[in-house]
């Protein structure tokens, strides 16, 4: 028996029945009781290990229920960071420096670089091959939906002037018809199919990287919403040698090429081998469309900028409603990517299909992003039982990047963007993410840009971005511990700190709850609790 006690904290269990105590037991990982310290310590036994929050807020571990955290992981182990680089020279000049650091890795990899800076216009092959000479190399953007490749990659992957775009994917060409290394959506996975890739190895190294990371930021749980043969591998061989301490759901990606026939045997087959409850695939991913960045957002109506047009849906109408309600029969939870207007109603139109064939149940169905929501839809989600699933650090006007989304968008549907407040108001079930790398995975700066929707005070913010959709801290941590849980399909074990649920608890250095909202962005987590094991402990804390 292993026993860990918890005295002197302001809990907040989130468990409406009791949502406050001082001290917290957990045994052999489950919560056995909250209550006074002085009543705790009669119930533990002489061998506990003593915790004492000094006053200090504890709250659920948070869970983090859109996140990609295998390529998160393997981007801090393996790749350059390029999220902060403002000019071509530092962008260059940082992955020289990274592939001089990293000699053994077969493929050079940047990750971060910010559409509204670098682009299309010039961020070329021809620009980075000095920086990495022969060695094929791969630089994504912020968004992962655009990516550049040098020469020596092109050559690799075979891509010529006369490389056709693969589908739902472009590959970018000069005026000569010549590919520039620039690629959009999925040539980035074609090309990737036909390049050196990372080793096993090197991806659980990656994983662990991410683990730490995460575990200091208080996170204990997540959703890895892309799930393929690789990250089902590398999840797997970490349960397999206990080396895994974060909860991992997995949505199985759903293919565009994709019929029920070849979709539900292969997701079947994948949610078959791994049962959980420590990794489980309990989705169906669908991404259905891409980005504004690369101008691959579904719309509704054009864009409003000045080149316009629009992009299709990445799934058709038959297509969508056929797949839905095959994986929705087979208990599936639906894990759709939307971005567009256009998309997010297609990803509706599948929901109400596959509800009117096999009925109400509670799945939970996740849309995620919702970066333009039209105002006859947003009624819809809770109507349809689906979650929001929202990345509230996007809801803010940047002080230094362009934000061309906007542009596209139009000063008429501004409004209609990120409308978080509105779609928790309509009774919309709603949890809190990152999608890590795309942005920080740290709670702490999301909530505070939910709560204010600027930028933080030392980045010199700009006016509210639609202030009215404001989300209070309340609201921000319930997205991020009973509302992810059930997210996550862990609600009945985890997201509360309750007699029987895991002992999966983080202890702050400030609270949140009642601390200026400018400063919620400098919490730290001081401890991190997973089934009572500590898995982060800051360096300083000493209770």
């Amino acid at each position: 028996m292993t026993e860990t006690l918890i005295v002197h904290g302001r809990i907040r269990s989130m468990d409406p029945a009791h949502p406050t105590a001082a001290a917290m037991l957990i045994r052999d990982g489950s919560i056995v009781a909250l209550g006074p310290t002085a009543k705790l310590r009669r119930m533990a036994s002489a061998g506990a290990h003593v915790i004492d929050a000094g006053g200090r807020l504890v709250l659920p571990g948070f869970q983090d229920a859109h996140i990609h955290f295998l390529s998160g992981g393997t981007d801090l182990a393996s790749s350059a960071p390029l999220y902060d680089v403002k000019t071509l020279p530092k962008l260059t000049a940082a992955i020289a420096a990274h592939a001089a650091r990293h000699p053994a890795l077969p493929l050079v990899i940047g990750a971060g670089w910010q559409p509204g800076l670098f682009g299309d216009h010039n961020l070329t092959a021809a620009a980075i091959d000095a920086a990495t000479g022969n060695r094929p190399a791969v630089l994504y953007d912020s968004s992962f939906h655009n990516a550049c490749l040098n020469t020596a990659a092109l050559r690799l992957a075979g891509i010529g002037a006369k490389t056709p775009d693969p589908a739902n994917g472009h590959i970018v060409r000069d005026a000569a018809g010549q590919p520039t290394g620039m690629l959009h959506e999925d040539a980035i996975q074609w090309a990737l199919s036909r390049l050196p890739a990372l080793s096993d190895d090197d991806h659980m190294a990656g994983l662990l990287a991410g683990q730490a990371h995460a575990h200091a930021h208080g996170l204990t749980g997540v959703l890895d919403p892309r799930v393929e043969a690789l990250e089902q591998r590398i999840y797997t061989r970490a349960l397999a040698e206990n080396l895994l301490t974060m909860r991992v759901a997995g949505a199985a990606q759903v293919r565009e090429s994709d019929t029920v026939e070849t979709a539900l045997p292969r997701l079947l087959a994948m949610r078959a081998a791994a049962p959980g409850p420590d990794f489980h695939i309990q989705s169906a991913k669908f991404f259905m469309d891409g980005v504004f960045e690369n101008r691959t957002a579904a719309l509704l109506a054009p864009y409003a900028d000045a080149p316009g047009g629009n992009a299709p849906c990445m799934f058709g109408q038959e297509q969508t409603l056929a797949l839905m309600t095959a994986l929705d029969a087979a208990r599936f939870q639906i894990h759709v990517h939307v971005i567009g207007d256009a998309a997010l109603r297609r990803a509706l139109d599948g929901l109400a299909a596959a509800r009117a064939a096999n009925g109400a149940w509670p799945g939970l169905h996740q849309l995620a992003h919702l970066q333009l929501v039209d105002p006859a839809d947003a009624p819809r989600l809770s109507a349809l039982g689906a979650m929001a699933n929202i990345q509230p650090l996007w809801a803010r006007y940047d002080p230094v990047v362009p934000d061309i989304a906007l542009q596209m968008i139009g000063a008429e549907r501004e409004a209609l963007t990120y409308p978080f407040r509105s779609l928790l108001d309509m009774g919309t079930a709603t949890c809190l993410s990152s999608d890590w790398p795309v942005s920080t995975l740290n709670p702490f700066e999301i909530i505070e840009t939910a709560v204010t929707r600027q930028a933080r005070l030392a980045e010199r913010p700009k006016d509210p971005f639609q202030p009215q959709e404001r989300l209070t801290v309340e609201d921000c941590v319930a997205g991020y511990t009973v509302q992810a849980a059930a997210a996550c399909w862990r609600g009945a074990y985890t997201g509360q700190l309750r007699p029987g649920f895991s002992g999966d608890a983080i202890i702050l250095d400030q609270d949140i709850f009642t601390c200026p909202a400018w400063k919620i962005s400098d919490t730290r987590v001081l401890l991190t609790l997973v089934k009572g094991r500590e898995v982060h402990r800051a360096a300083w804390f000493a209770g």
